[in-house]
């Protein structure tokens, strides 16, 4: 550990102190992974490593608008409670001193290995996109996953293909057939965006293999690709930027989105057909990996670069920003990635009320709302200004915000589907994930809403259902004693009312 980080660290323990001594923050969340002062953006190095679940993510501890880049570091042991470790990674080298950029994890026999990109901008005229920029492959190792020794350069700009800019970044690495592997996300010099294959027979010295790229441009950038198996199909997960809107689909800023490689990935071709993971306001740059138990689970950034302009978190009036996804565990069903909650989340909810056709209430800001037969029509409002609705006949399904406040600037979403089955709402205070048809489609977004508790309003004839909650343990109260008093006196408040009939509204 050299003098800058020992620097930064007494300067973020400062920084998390004060933040400790400030009031109670209403919109952070329960289950959500989220800073605990200061900005957050991609996951990183998921993994699990000797039993205990690893997630770390880009942080800026001093300002909840971003800067500085570090990894902050949360470990868990079930994937909903997560436990603060710290700051795991901090831009204390020449090689990465603009910033620990993204990266993953490779969890071996008695070793954790984090590959990441290290930033750094040159002084001088530079548009950094073309000049001026390093992006640097490093790699830093640990034996018990929270103390890292010496951090290492692997690569350098001049390691790449020569058609490149100088944005190349975001390493995800695996051992398959004992082979290392490595996908980069890169930009040409003609502005497309494209993946990068490296093989390593020790996981420190790499060469080229290949690269994965569409015939057209889809996109002048792909950050943080993914590439995994599951179900008998090869999966690459990207996140390109300069994709236009098409009708309902690429609306954000920036997407994320899903393909099928065929044959063998180190030579194979893409076909150019791409489908959004996420049809949400809050959603990007993805990463996936394997437990223990052999499931692939997936968490993003529930947030989006660049969105400032259309709209914000007020979670800044706190001193903070952003958050992860819930854990999701990912299948493919009739030729579709599909996203789930973690199953663990099945086993946490201890309250279920059922009801049928409506529901009207209010209930304390940690739930899920779950239909398990669906009518011809729904209409579901949130906390008076979050609407999701759906109508056979129109065969889209909508989410809107009708309270700016609520939805600080977000306005609209949408995606076709023909026969809504199946509907999950979870709602994580100010988190809310909805999931469709078993996963198929997903909406995932922010909301702010005021007090304790969440109003519902459902209309939905013809369908059945049922909401759950948590109420408090001696378990909970054992581990988290604050927490789950806060839960239990949230709940006591919660005027929860249910009817089993009502007027459609839409």
């Amino acid at each position: 550990m050299n003098v800058l980080h020992r620097t930064w660290e007494k300067l973020i323990a400062q920084e998390l102190e004060k933040n400790r001594k400030e009031a109670k923050k209403k919109w952070q969340p329960r289950l959500h992974i989220a800073p605990p002062v200061g900005w957050l953006n991609d996951p990183n190095g998921l993994c699990q490593y000797q039993g205990l679940y690893h997630a770390f993510y880009q942080y800026s501890p001093f300002d909840a608008a971003g800067g500085l880049k570090f990894w902050a570091h949360c470990t868990s042991k079930d994937l909903l409670h997560w436990n603060f470790e710290g700051v795991s990674l901090a831009p204390d080298e020449s090689f990465d001193c603009h910033g620990v950029y993204s990266g993953s994890a490779l969890a071996e026999e008695g070793q954790l290995t984090l590959y990441y990109t290290g930033n750094v901008k040159q002084t001088g005229e530079h548009d950094y996109v073309r000049t001026g920029r390093e992006s640097n492959t490093v790699c830093v190792t640990s034996r018990d996953g929270i103390h890292f020794g010496e951090k290492k350069l692997l690569m350098r700009n001049e390691n790449y293909p020569a058609d490149l800019t100088c944005h190349v970044r975001d390493p995800k690495v695996w051992k398959e057939d004992g082979r290392y592997y490595m996908v980069q996300g890169a930009r040409t010099a003609e502005d497309k965006g494209v993946v990068l294959l490296f093989e390593s027979a020790d996981g420190l010295n790499w060469k080229s293999l290949s690269r994965m790229e569409t015939e057209k441009a889809f996109g002048y950038m792909w950050e943080c690709p993914d590439l995994y198996k599951i179900d008998g199909r090869t999966v690459l997960s990207i996140s390109p930027q300069g994709v236009e809107a098409d009708g309902l689909n690429y609306n954000n800023v920036y997407q994320s989105v899903t393909t099928f490689l065929e044959g063998d990935f180190r030579s194979a071709r893409m076909n150019g057909v791409f489908r959004e993971l996420d049809a949400g306001f809050d959603f990007y740059a993805p990463q996936s990996f394997e437990t223990e138990d052999g499931r692939r689970i997936q968490i993003a950034w529930m947030g989006m670069p660049d969105a400032d302009e259309y709209y914000t978190n007020r979670s800044l009036e706190e001193g903070w920003q952003h958050t992860l996804t819930l854990p999701r565990e990912l299948s493919v069903k009739d030729g579709i990635l599909c996203q789930n909650p973690v199953r663990e989340l099945d086993m946490w909810w201890n309250i279920s009320m059922p009801f049928v056709n409506t529901y009207s209430g209010a209930i304390e800001n940690c739930f899920e709302l779950e239909l398990s037969e669906v009518g011809e029509r729904i209409s579901l409002t949130l906390a008076g200004g979050l609407t999701l609705a759906w109508e056979e006949g129109e065969g889209i399904f909508r989410l809107e915000f009708t309270d700016d406040n609520l939805g600080a600037g977000r306005t609209r979403r949408g995606r076709k589907v023909e026969k809504l089955r199946d509907l999950r709402v979870i709602v994580d205070v100010s988190c809310v994930e909805v999931f469709i048809d078993g996963g198929r489609d997903v909406f995932s977004t922010r909301f702010y809403p005021e007090g304790e508790g969440c109003s519902i309003e459902l209309q939905a004839p013809g369908s059945r259902g049922r909401i759950r909650t948590h109420r408090a343990t001696a378990q909970d109260q054992a581990e988290n004693p604050d927490s789950s008093k806060r839960q239990n006196m949230t709940a006591k408040r919660a005027d929860v009312r249910r009817a089993d009939k009502g007027a459609w509204q839409f």
